[in-house]
This record gives C-alpha cells, sequence and structure tokens, in this order.
C-alpha cells in the first residue's frame, strides 16, 4: 500500500525514481509525484492518476534534473485521491518536503495547533501536518533536522515510513519508518530509499531494513546514522545481501504479472522444497521446526492468524495438521484476532501467514501473542520482512517476488509449507501410517509435473471464460480440503474481474445458496475422485436439477461428473491432502482469463493493494 522512493548520489535522480516507482506499481495506488533539488531549488510534481500520468505532467512542467529526489505513490486515506492531496508536501516555509506511507491518527489536534500557530494547509491530508510539525519544532527549537524529526515522531500516534527532505541541508534524507517497511540500498556513493528492494535491486544488492520506531539519517560522504526514535540510542545497522535478481521483477514475456506467477508455481513450489524434503529417504527437515519440535509437538493448540489469499492457506493447513498430527487448529482473521481479546496461552503455538511479512494486522497479532507468551511462528517469502524479524522461528516460502496484487504462488507455496510442518509433525507423534507418510511424500515431490500438466487445460479455460466473462454473480463449492480451495477460487474472481463471488462448503449449499441458483448462475464446484465425491455429486444435481450452469474441476478420467455438467476442466490425480495445490491452478486460469476479457487491470486491480501495510 503506498510506494516510496528516495534517491541521493550521483545519478539522475528522476529516472531512478520513475522507474522505482513503476516497479512499485503493484502495491497499488491512485496518485503518484515526485519532488527533486536541482542544486538551488526544490521541483515540485504530482497527479492524479498514474505514473504514466506524472511522467506526462512532468515532461510538460519540470526540468527534471538533480542528483538527489524523493517520489510516491499514495493510496488516498486522509483526502480523496486528487493532485493536491498527492505526495510529496512540502511545509509553510517550502524548505521541507515529505513523502509519507501509512496514518497519523492524531493530526486533527496537531492540525488544529498549527493553525493556531499561524499554519495554513494546501490539503486534507495528515501528512501536510506531520511536515509541518517537523517544521515548528525544528525553527521553535533551532534544530537540526534529523532532531525535529525525532520529536515530530515521539508526537503522532499512528503508521508511518517517511522521507523528509530540508533545502538546507541539500545532501541528506532523513527517512523513519513505524509499522510500514522501509528499505535503504547501499551503493557506491549514492542511496536508494524504498518501501521495498525491486526500486533499487539492478543498482545494488546490499540492503538495510529499518525496524520498527527506527529514523536514518541518509547523507553522501559520510557514514549513515541509525538510532532509535524513542530514546535516540545509536544502532548498529545490519546490511542484508539480497536475494533477488532483475529478471524475477519482469514480466519475461508475458502478458502480465499474475499470468507469469501462475506458470511460475511448478518451479516455486519445487523451491520451496527443495532442501527440506527427501522423499526417498523419508525426511522432511526443516531447520524452523526442527529446532523447536518439541514446541510443536507438545502444544495443546495451534492457533493460525493470516488475512486474504494467506487465510484461505491457513484454512487448507488446518486440515492438515489436524488431519495428520492430531493437534487442533483455530484458523482466525488477523485483523479480528488483535480486538477481541483472545485467549492465548503459553503451549499455544501461533503460526502467522503472509506474502509480504509486512501485513499490519498480522504484524499486531505477532506482537498480541507474544507478549501472552506463545510460541510464534512464521510463514512468509520476503526475507528480512518484518514478519520474519518479529517471529521466533519460521519458514520462507522461497516463491520469488509476487507482483500481481492477486496472490497466485504465494498460496501453493504456503500450502507447500502447511504440508511440510503436518507431515513432520505427524511422523514424529506416530499419528501417520509409513505407508501414508512414504505417499505423501512421493507425491508432494510430484506435484511440480503434475501442476504443468495442470497447466495445459489453459486453452479449454480460455473457452469457458468466454462463455460466463459478462455473468454478474458466481457460487464456488468444495468439500474437507478443497473447501478453502473454493473460497480462494471466489476471491480471484472478485478481485480481478469484479464479478460477485462467494465460495461454500458444498453441503452448505442447502442452508441458503440454492436459493440464488437459476439458468444465470454459473458454479464452479471442485470435485476430484476423494471422499466425499459421491457427495459431491449429489450437489450437482442438486444444481442441475434447478438448471444452474456447472463448471466441474475433475480428476482426470472423471466420466460421472463430466456427464452431469456444462463444462470439466480435468487436473492429474494426487492424495486427498495435496489436491488443493492442483484443484487451485484452473480456478486461477479461469479468473485470469475472465478479467482479460473484461479489460480489467489484471495486476493492479482498483481499489487493492498488494502488501496492507495499515489498518
Amino acid at each position: 500500500m503506498c510506494g516510496i522512493v528516495g534517491y541521493i548520489g550521483y545519478r539522475n535522480a528522476y529516472d531512478v525514481i520513475i522507474k522505482g516507482l513503476q516497479r512499485l506499481e503493484y502495491r497499488g495506488y491512485d496518485s503518484a509525484g515526485v519532488v527533486l533539488f536541482d542544486g538551488t531549488q526544490m521541483q515540485l510534481c504530482k497527479t492524479k492518476g498514474k505514473v504514466s500520468d506524472l511522467q506526462a505532467k512532468a515532461a510538460k512542467e519540470m526540468n527534471a534534473v538533480g542528483t538527489i529526489g524523493m517520489g510516491h505513490t499514495r493510496w488516498a486515506t486522509h483526502g480523496v485521491p486528487n493532485d493536491v492531496n498527492s505526495h510529496p508536501h512540502y511545509s509553510n516555509s517550502g524548505e521541507l518536503a515529505i513523502i509519507h506511507n501509512g496514518i497519523i491518527e492524531n493530526y486533527e489536534p496537531l492540525k488544529k495547533e498549527l493553525i493556531n500557530r499561524g499554519y495554513v494547509f494546501k490539503s486534507d491530508t495528515d501528512t501536510e501536518v506531520l511536515v509541518n510539525l517537523i517544521e515548528d519544532i525544528q525553527k521553535t527549537n533551532q534544530l537540526k533536522l534529523g532532531k525535529a524529526v525525532q520529536i515530530a515522531l515521539n508526537q503522532v500516534v499512528g503508521a508511518y515510513a517517511i522521507c523528509v527532505f530540508d533545502v538546507k541541508k541539500p545532501n541528506e534524507i532523513i527517512v523513519a519508518r513505524l509499522g510500514s517497511p522501509l528499505a535503504i540500498g547501499i551503493g557506491e556513493n549514492e542511496y536508494f530509499i524504498a518501501s521495498d528492494a525491486s526500486p533499487f535491486i539492478e543498482y545494488t544488492n546490499n540492503a538495510i531494513y529499518l525496524e520498527d520506531e527506527e529514523m536514518a539519517i541518509v547523507r553522501l560522504n559520510k557514514s549513515m546514522k541509525i538510532r532509535k526514535i524513542k530514546d535516540d540510542s545509536l544502532v548498529v545497522p545490519y546490511v542484508q545481501e539480497l536475494q533477488l535478481n532483475l529478471e524475477q521483477i519482469e514480466k519475461g514475456g508475458y502478458d502480465h504479472f499474475m499470468l507469469k506467477e501462475i506458470h511460475e508455481q511448478p518451479a516455486v513450489i519445487k523451491d520451496t522444497y527443495r532442501g527440506r524434503l527427501l522423499s526417498d529417504k523419508g525426511i522432511i527437515k526443516m531447520a524452523g521446526v526442527e529446532d523447536n519440535l518439541d514446541k510443536f509437538t507438545n502444544a495443546k493448540r495451534i492457533v493460525i492468524v493470516a488475512c486474504g489469499t494467506s487465510w484461505h492457506a491457513g484454512l487448507v493447513g488446518e486440515y492438515l495438521i489436524e488431519e495428520f498430527a492430531r493437534i487442533p487448529v483455530e484458523v482466525e482473521y488477523a485483523s479480528e484476532f488483535r480486538y477481541r481479546n483472545p485467549i492465548i496461552n503459553k503451549d499455544d503455538v501461533v503460526i502467522a501467514i503472509s506474502q509480504s511479512g509486512e501485513t499490519a494486522d498480522t504484524l499486531a497479532a505477532i506482537k498480541l501473542a507474544k507478549e501472552k507468551g506463545a510460541f510464534v511462528f512464521g510463514v512468509c517469502n520476503v526475507v528480512g520482512s518484518s514478519i520474519s524479524r518479529e517471529t521466533h522461528a519460521g519458514a520462507y516460502t522461497h516463491a520469488g517476488p509476487e507482483i500481481g496484487v492477486a496472490s497466485t504462488k504465494a498460496f501453493t507455496t504456503q500450502i507447500t509449507v502447511l504440508a511440510l510442518i503436518a507431515f513432520r509433525l505427524a511422523k514424529v507423534k506416530g499419528t501417520i501410517s509409513q505407508s501414508d507418510y512414504l505417499r505423501n511424500l512421493l507425491e508432494m515431490e510430484l506435484i511440480p509435473s503434475k501442476i504443468e500438466e495442470a497447466l495445459k487445460v489453459d486453452g479449454h479455460v480460455i473457452d469457458i471464460a468466454a462463455i460466463y466473462k459478462d455473468a454478474p454473480n458466481c457460487l464456488y463449492l468444495g468439500r474437507g480440503f478443497n473447501y478453502p480451495v473454493a473460497m480462494e477460487g471466489a476471491l480471484k474472481l472478485k478481485e480481478i474481474s469484479y464479478i460477485h463471488a462467494e465460495g461454500y462448503p458444498a453441503a452448505e449449499m442447502k442452508h441458503g445458496p440454492i436459493a440464488l441458483i437459476d439458468e444465470h448462475m454459473p458454479v464452479v464446484v471442485i470435485a476430484p475422485k476423494q471422499n466425499h465425491y459421491d457427495k459431491v455429486v449429489s450437489n450437482i444435481q442438486e444444481i442441475k436439477a434447478r438448471s444452474g450452469k456447472i463448471i466441474a474441476v475433475v480428476t482426470k478420467g472423471d466420466e460421472q461428473v463430466r456427464a452431469l455438467a456444462d463444462h470439466v476442466i480435468e487436473i492429474p490425480e494426487t492424495t486427498e491432502a495435496l489436491t488443493p495445490l492442483l484443484s487451485t491452478i484452473p480456478l486461477q486460469l479461469l479468473s485470469y482469463h475472465i478479467a482479460v476479457m473484461r479489460e480489467c487491470n489484471v495486476d493492479q486491480p482498483r481499489n487493492l493493494a498488494k502488501s496492507v501495510t495499515v489498518e
């Protein structure tokens, strides 16, 4: 949510910033802006719309030169999306410029006080309040910018990642974070600042990730200093080598990042279990689990906290862990968990799942669980992310950068990690037979090749998408391990095509949703030939009796459902527990092709952000 890019060095800052903002477009935004310092004065250009609109406006309005600058893509919170509310913002004197991700919750009383002191505001944003608060503290107390920023941040309530520039200090940018990610790329005689590493990966692979309540003075020709905002104590920076390359964040010949990421799933699932799974020897070894086996095996309960697609992966994880390891599992929306005073005991294990590792509600849930004494295990994709640092232990999914807002490979790699955990715990506890254990391990190793086979239905899915692209509603049904897949399939369709869709347990259809079914209602039924198959067939017959249009995802060779359904999409056979890794593939393709046919912005759907870093 929102994107920050800053640069100070010897290159043309405008080029670095614009390219960086384009790399951050996946985060979701409604306006964009840039400020440059040309050696004598600041130049500002900002607009509602896309980065391409900013480029067009800047070409007409500014001389895009200078080796220091900041850029921003805004997601509107305080104040409607328009040119004035876009970032960057100036202070009243015009000497300070700021870009800001997050929310300042107490901006109203601060704004009233500043108005009483003679400050005038042009925008409706909380950000303009912050930059003027910094200026007021700086001038009233005759302070350096860094100290003024520190004092101001101790007065605000909320979340932020900020960059502040002062024309009187043309060789430095002040940055700080609380609850919103911020990375500093370190080059030769240059620094890069961004919400994540993607804007500067082609220039350097060395980065520092600020922790919460830390600020840094990023200046040329001097060593960077990082301090704690609360007590001003110095922090020894940890320079991390980035495991990222430029090729990973390019489309690679695909029309959209989402399609690329759908097709990457065979490779990234293999990356997820590589080094962890030795099926021929019956071995699963994950350092984060092995080092804490007693925590897991002695747990009276496992609580999974997540949001969105990660929550659906958590539901699959609940089925897996309870089925095989026989440990009670609860799956919670992190956004509800953090506010409902949950009962958490010291012998509970909390598994927090997040693709980005920066999800604000999930981070808050982690902190709450730790305060209550629980052992917290993280499952995330981004190395060095906040969740990887806040949890006691964890496992990376190794999915590589996921740029499309609608998660695809994140979902399947999260399930892969949860399945490995479930099988490992079951083996240790003796709650799985040796034959079932080995069969599932062997099948896990075959999943990448079976996904490759499942992807071959793409042309058939395109034909189905053409028929239903204008449907106003859609129902997704599944049972057992595939109930969460039904919910995930419905979410994908909603996210990128804007068609209303709901995912339900198939057995719940008669408790309400069946009233919606008529000849205009497409119903996607996940019906692999596993347990509950006969029950699902009965559900299909009920839909058919009411003239519903049936799109069935079935095991290859199934003739019984084929005789009933309007359309059949086949997937390879696997064990029931691993079916979600295959059954989700045609649902991803279906939502993608429908969205393309509806001319929707597949990678950047309206109103959505990739990483929800504020409430």
